[in-house]
């Protein structure tokens, strides 16, 4: 599909494309700016928020258990107001996070009602994002529900709650769930009762209970399903999205149902539902490509849909040549951030570093902002527990400020000290969410598309699932990098600065009459990602360091933990926690983002540069550490950019690269948002593993945003 003009769907697309954009208006309107996801939720009608009560709060507005959560996630399906657009293939909209509507929520970011004080002295030291209550963040399997549709579900939790009789924990985790499917399926006839279209009516009627037949009717059961997980805890992951729906692609098509630009449109209404993460085309079970038509399909569905998106390409050695173009065309026609690229071969051989199959490996797909997971079967906590390393190093080297004589070999002791002491601070936090979420916030969306939960009557987050290899992310790496490579370099080597005058300008935050020379001195020295650098050896040796001691720890209760290094959108606020440091950053500023070198690490940085610095610093077990690139457009005036930009996409994975976020960007254009963010409502970055209307993002994360912008070179 060349253009949207012949398209018979692309006056409804353009129309849908504006609802968007007007809701969006409406929600920075009313709830102001955010560093998250462009999620698909719309802002319920005027007053509804304010007459609603969930029937099961305590006096603090929190709610907890299987019991609260599942009698108010269905009282809250059975009042959810109905969205019916005449323009869209697919009905409904959702506008609640469950998890938002506890009573100070901005207060307590996740109310957890256990008590882990012993904890808080190394959480608060090192600025750990330690997981405890945080939910979902691993991966439904859609296909455990497709073939079942709603009743199917309901009958396999009855027959379960028959066969775990006498288990006080199955029977109320099983009739939690019964009353979550209750909800839906309440919402969803509701639904269609309002519904005006009567095909979409009908469809919606049928699934109610029955399975999806067709392409519409599989497009419109996952909007629920993603609809649903949304409401109930922001859950956001998806699946291989192509795969799933090939067989009601080519089902429809032998039937003579649909044509192309019908599977188009159908995909377009469920990207445009909501932006979950879906991946597209990878590595089979036997190793080989599993590219599909319905890849190309969705890709182009994507490319007209021309909103925020989160789709990742898989790239391996055996992959289609003809995908792996056509997804770098789209990203360079709409420079809408998408689609994402991971690195296939490279995240199947890490994980077998944790001891698992490659049969397993290769199920392993990239579904969140920097994280993977095996669908329905594996929990992981990922991108919800960070260690902030920036701030580890500022308590080691305040530490070191205190010895008569300094050193830059005892600074690195006390470093690794204070890293390893922060990983066993998570690890025994890991433990106390794992024995304590099932009693907080059970998994009752997850929990039915995933393997064992149901059948043996425990919550994905106590045992329900097969594997558990939980995450811990490293965050402010470059910051770490540079500043013991200023030390060394500018005291140690060249003697132009003391221990006494570095340690004394880094507690005033370069203040002084001379504090502004020894920060130019000290950020003068060559940085992460200039190449061959003191401080690339240092990157390299400290993320090794992090990398080994986390994989080969385990909790005290002996759940495996794997590295990677990520700093989500909490690179802003992680920088609020840490005092100025030695690479000349100044204290409260951001530290580096994820994995990435610190912005401006060398005059007229080149977006080669950064990607092999970050491929050099991969943990390699499996998780990723991902390279985020902004790239002016004036590389497209280069000959062939779609093969430059394959070319560099490649080479960072042939050197170890595991996951690409792109922005082609106008400079100038972004640099005019930054000033006048309204002027430009139709701007969409990806921020980071995510995408997001540039106006809904903070001053701070904008100005990031620009900061990052390199040259393809």
């Amino acid at each position: 599909m060349s253009n949207n003009t012949n398209f018979r769907y692309a006056g409804r697309i353009e129309k849908l494309l504006a609802k968007k954009q007007e809701q969006t208006r409406e929600k920075l309107a009313k709830r102001g700016s955010a560093d998250e996801d462009d999620y698909g939720y719309v802002l319920p009608p005027d007053g509804f928020l304010e007459n609603f009560r969930f029937p099961f709060q305590d006096e603090n507005g929190q709610f907890s258990g299987v019991n609260q959560w599942a009698k108010n996630f269905r009282f809250l399906m059975e009042q959810h107001p109905v969205y019916c657009d005449p323009d869209d293939a697919l009905a409904g909209r959702w506008m609640f996070m469950m998890t938002r509507m506890r009573r100070n929520y901005k207060l307590a970011l996740a109310p957890f009602p256990f008590d882990y004080s012993h904890l808080h002295h190394d959480q608060l030291l090192y600025d750990i994002t330690c997981g405890i209550g945080k939910d979902q963040h691993f991966t439904r399997d859609y296909q455990i529900g497709l073939p079942l549709g709603w009743d199917g579900l309901k009958e396999k939790v009855l027959s379960s709650l028959d066969a775990h009789r006498g288990d006080p924990e199955a029977e109320e985790l099983l009739n939690g769930e019964l009353d979550a499917i209750a909800g839906i399926q309440n919402w969803i006839a509701r639904t269609a009762e309002a519904d005006p279209d009567p095909e979409r009516a009908a469809i919606n009627r049928k699934l109610i209970g029955a399975p999806p037949e067709t392409l519409r009717e599989a497009c419109q059961w996952i909007a629920w399903v993603n609809m649903a997980g949304r409401t109930y805890n922001r859950d956001g992951s998806g699946g291989r999205i192509d795969r799933i729906l090939q067989p009601y692609y080519e089902r429809d098509v032998a039937a003579g149902r649909i044509d192309d630009e019908d599977a188009i449109f159908y995909s377009a209404c469920l990207l445009l539902n909501d932006p979950h993460m879906y991946q597209i085309a990878g590595i089979d079970e036997q190793g080989n490509d599993c590219t599909c038509k319905m890849s190309y399909l969705i890709l182009e569905a994507a490319r007209m849909l021309k909103t925020t998106c989160n789709i990742t390409v898989c790239v391996h050695r055996k992959m289609d040549r003809a995908l792996f173009r056509r997804a770098v065309e789209i990203l360079i026609e709409n420079k809408l951030g998408y689609p994402r690229f991971s690195g296939g071969d490279q995240l199947v051989d890490g994980f077998l570093r944790n001891g698992y199959s490659k049969e397993l490996a290769r199920q392993r797909i990239a579904l969140g902002c920097n994280w993977m997971s095996i669908p329905g079967r594996e929990y992981t906590l990922n991108d919800t527990v960070k260690i902030n390393l920036a701030k580890v190093f500022s308590v080691a080297l305040a530490e070191e400020a205190k010895e008569e004589k300094l050193s830059l070999e005892r600074l690195y002791r006390r470093y690794c000290y204070h890293m390893r002491k922060a990983v066993l601070c998570v690890a025994e936090g890991l433990d106390f969410h794992m024995s304590h979420q099932y009693r907080n916030e059970p998994e009752l969306i997850l929990n039915l598309f995933c393997h064992g939960p149901i059948e043996k009557g425990r919550d994905a987050s106590h045992g329900g699932v097969e594997f558990y290899n939980l995450c811990c992310d490293g965050a402010g790496l470059a910051v770490v990098a540079d500043s013991f490579a200023a030390l060394q370099k500018q005291i140690v080597e060249d003697g132009a600065l003391s221990w006494e005058q570095c340690v004394e300008a880094i507690a005033s935050d370069f203040g002084g009459a001379d504090g502004e020379i020894i920060r130019a001195t000290l950020a003068s020295t060559p940085k992460f990602g200039s190449g061959n650098s003191s401080a690339d050896a240092w990157a390299k040796k400290l993320s090794r360091d992090f990398s080994d001691w986390v994989s080969r720890s385990r909790t005290p209760d002996q759940f495996r933990m794997i590295p990677g290094l990520f700093s989500w959108a909490d690179t802003v606020r992680f920088g609020k926690t840490v005092p100025a440091t030695p690479n000349g950053r100044h204290a409260g500023e951001p530290i580096s983002h994820g994995a990435n070198p610190c912005n401006g690490f060398a005059k007229n940085a080149a977006a080669t540069a950064a990607a092999l610095a970050v491929a050099s610093i991969q943990p390699g077990y499996g998780n990723t550490a991902p390279l985020q690139l902004e790239i002016d457009q004036g590389f497209l005036n280069c000959p062939e950019p779609e093969e430059k930009l394959m070319a560099l996409f490649e080479g960072h994975f042939l050197a170890g690269g595991t996951l690409i976020n792109v922005n082609i960007v106008d400079a100038n254009c972004l640099r005019a948002a930054l000033k006048e963010p309204e002027k430009f409502p139709d701007l969409i970055v990806r921020v980071t593993g995510f995408s997001a209307y540039f106006m809904m993002l903070s001053p701070a994360f904008r100005k990031l945003i620009v900061d990052r912008v390199l040259e393809c070179a």
